[in-house]
């Protein structure tokens, strides 16, 4: 580990807007504010919208100066990146803002039922080759009915034409109540003259979004409700797969489609 990172993760040990439970600690000691985030951390009773894999905490910094009114948490296994935002929150005395350091696959074990009103997944890794690894695939799904509250609201703004699609057939399929949809954001926020329900996605960019942009890709951006009620279940189509993945790097897979 280079010594910069190092410097980032001493820093976080002392920062009190993050809570590092990785997997290996989250197994031997219980994360006690499980429930009580509104007491115990924002004190204040106003709605918890989390941001699943985060990354440097851009978004979810820029999310909770949009709105003072809401608390919001960024979620992310990566801490020196997590190290950006929290420093940030930190230096601007932002009271509306937690990071919490962990597997999101465990993300059921740090929010009791009805205590998450809102998600976004901001760039999410498609996971082209492992279904059960999507954040909108029905394993992580079922996760999140347990502390979303009942049709809470899940958004999805993403560069993956795969991931985009995935998700459109699982909303289809289990007959999610769907709010918004656009294959191209900007082209909607720019060419509607009422576009104040798009305007929430559009108004914060991050580094790596200006990226994706700057390549000619379209951003993508769904809203939809989660029920409770329902047994879900996964798409059975073939999409066809993204034909990049970064800067400098080649195609992600020689298979043309996945699951």
């Amino acid at each position: 580990m280079s010594k910069g990172k190092l410097a980032k993760f001493a820093d976080m040990e002392t920062y009190e807007n993050v809570f590092q439970y990785p997997y290996s600690v989250v197994e031997h000691v219980p994360f006690e504010m499980q429930g009580h985030w509104h007491e115990q951390y924002f004190h204040n009773n106003n709605p918890i919208v989390l941001e699943l894999g985060c990354g440097k905490g851009e978004y979810t910094v820029g999310l909770a100066k949009r709105y003072p009114h809401m608390n919001f948490i960024g979620v992310d296994i990566k801490g020196a990146r997590m190290w950006t935002g929290a420093t940030q929150a930190i230096k601007e005395g932002m009271k509306n803002v937690a990071f919490l350091r962990t597997n999101i696959e465990i993300i059921d074990r740090f929010f009791a039922p009805d205590e998450v009103q809102e998600i976004w997944l901001t760039f999410s890794d498609p996971q082209m080759k492992n279904p059960r690894k999507r954040l909108t695939s029905t394993f992580f799904m079922n996760r999140y009915r347990r502390f979303l509250i009942d049709k809470g609201i899940i958004h999805l703004k993403t560069d993956s034409n795969f991931l985009f699609t995935y998700t459109t057939y699982m909303v289809e399929k289990n007959h999610l109540p769907l709010v918004l949809s656009t294959s191209d954001l900007y082209a909607e926020n720019s060419e509607n003259s009422d576009y104040s329900e798009y305007s929430e996605a559009a108004s914060i960019q991050t580094y790596y979004e200006q990226m994706w942009i700057d390549r000619g890709l379209n951003i993508k951006y769904m809203k939809f409700h989660l029920p409770h009620e329902g047994e879900l279940v996964e798409p059975d189509i073939e999409i066809p797969l993204d034909d990049y993945r970064s800067y400098r790097r080649d195609k992600r897979s020689s298979l043309e489609t996945a699951k």
